[in-house]
């Protein structure tokens, strides 16, 4: 492998592309280490040394894929989260609406103008998202009213409040285009997807001070068994997320004028894990809502309804909530799947080329077997991915669950980085086999 990335280094079209790629993730942590105008930093970093411990309840997950910038109220505060959410809502919208299905039939040209719309939603989301976190931390809710003391948002400044306010939210939008300029950036000048690679960067950046922490307080023998646990869930995503099934397909031989076409043989791959990350994040957007609904509700003296909610339901440790988010994973796997791979659509395809697989009549016939093979293979993949989802909460209970409540090492960030990790190498191992380099992967 270091061979690889010596090779790498000396082809200059390639180094380019990856000295590139750092400098963008630089500026990128630059950005989201800037404080926005108006937040007083001395008063974050005290908010911040306040609640350690004892988490940040609904913003776990988004300040984890920020890389902290979010509960530091930062100009790239907001991350990749709008663009994200932004691209799941249009893909979902993709089934419902005839006009975006027929954009995305129609190849390029079509896929351009709904990458256009997704642009326009990730600036509304981010408005919206934005103007969110603002009011949070303008009435304290954002570190759950326990730094009262050191206002996020100073009053008295002079300036109105209003300004302020409304100066927070352009700036934080205007964070969130520059990191989606940034990530297409990468995507189109550097290596691998540029989305992808930054919120790989965020995750990365909160693993040094989140093992440290377990160092200070568990001991060398807790933080060295961590990585070790840690080690061997990596290696069991990426085995499973490169494991597929290989349907066989065989092209039949047409004669079209002088020259003949078809008669090869190639496959459909059909991925253990088919849905990627995106059953995890609805789950955990989901269970995310009675949190939210608690805010609305006296924290001073909370009713038995709202206690048993809150012990239930919320806390992550809580039986309840893992087989919650473990069935709830498992359901939007299934449904994720059905939307984004349509069996008739592909055998009817394939019946337009003179495609067939070996024993199986095309059309109807074809699209019931490819139904069957993908109901029997989307089965292992919900439980492996609840499985892996479920992983921090048993930390919790281990480690102490006010204490690591931000913890990056199991679950989504390991499904992310490993995703992102490999994607990476095989794009660059792509571009090294071109110039008849040796791979990283022997």
């Amino acid at each position: 492998m270091l061979s690889a990335f010596l090779s790498a280094f000396r082809t200059p079209d390639l180094r380019k592309k990856l000295l590139f790629t750092v400098g963008i993730i630089a500026v990128y942590r630059l950005g989201a280490t800037l404080p926005s105008p108006g937040v007083s930093y001395g008063n974050v970093q005290k908010c911040l040394d306040t609640i350690q411990g004892s988490g940040t309840g609904v913003l776990n997950l988004l300040d984890l894929f920020s890389g902290g910038a979010l509960l530091q109220l930062s100009v790239f505060a907001l991350g990749i989260m709008p663009y994200i959410t932004a691209s799941i809502i249009l893909q979902l919208l993709t089934v419902v609406i005839p006009r975006l299905e027929q954009l995305r039939k129609e190849g390029q040209a079509g896929q351009a103008k709904i990458t256009q719309y997704t642009r326009y939603l990730t600036l509304g989301l981010g408005i919206l998202q934005s103007s969110a976190f603002v009011a949070l931390a303008r009435s304290g809710q954002l570190f759950q009213n326990r730094c009262d003391q050191f206002p996020i948002i100073p009053r008295g400044t002079g300036i109105p409040d209003w300004l302020t306010l409304s100066i927070l939210v352009m700036t934080m939008t205007a964070g969130t285009g520059v990191v989606m300029w940034l990530g297409e950036l990468i995507t189109d000048r550097g290596v691998g997807n540029g989305m992808s690679v930054l919120i790989f960067t965020s995750i990365a950046a909160r693993l040094p001070s989140e093992g440290w922490k377990i160092k200070t307080t568990k001991g060398w023998g807790m933080f060295l068994l961590v990585i070790a646990l840690v080690l061997l869930v990596i290696t069991a995503v990426t085995f499973i997320e490169q494991a597929q099934r290989r349907i066989p397909v065989q092209y039949a031989k047409r004669m079209i004028g002088r020259r003949m076409y078809g008669g090869t043989s190639t496959y459909i791959p059909l991925k253990v894990n088919q849905a990627g990350v995106i059953p995890v994040i609805f789950a955990s957007s989901l269970l995310y809502l009675p949190t939210l609904v608690l805010q609305f509700f006296d924290q001073t003296n909370p009713g038995k309804t709202q206690a048993w909610i809150q012990n239930h339901i919320v806390k992550a440790s809580a039986p309840e909530h893992i087989a919650i988010y473990f069935l709830l994973i498992i359901f939007f796997t299934y449904f994720y799947v059905s939307i984004t791979f349509n069996p008739t659509e592909v055998a009817d395809n394939m019946k337009k080329y003179g495609g067939f697989v070996p024993g199986i009549r095309p059309g109807k016939p074809t699209a019931e077997y490819l139904d069957f093979i993908l109901s029997r293979i989307t089965l292992p993949g919900a439980l492996y991915l609840g499985i892996i989802a479920i992983l921090p909460n048993f930390f919790f209970i281990w480690l102490d669950n006010q204490q690591f409540q931000n913890f990056p090492f199991g679950g989504t960030a390991v499904l992310i980085m490993v995703g992102v990790g490999l994607e990476t190498v095989k794009q660059i191992e792509s571009q090294l086999m071109q110039r008849n380099y040796e791979g990283f992967l022997r």
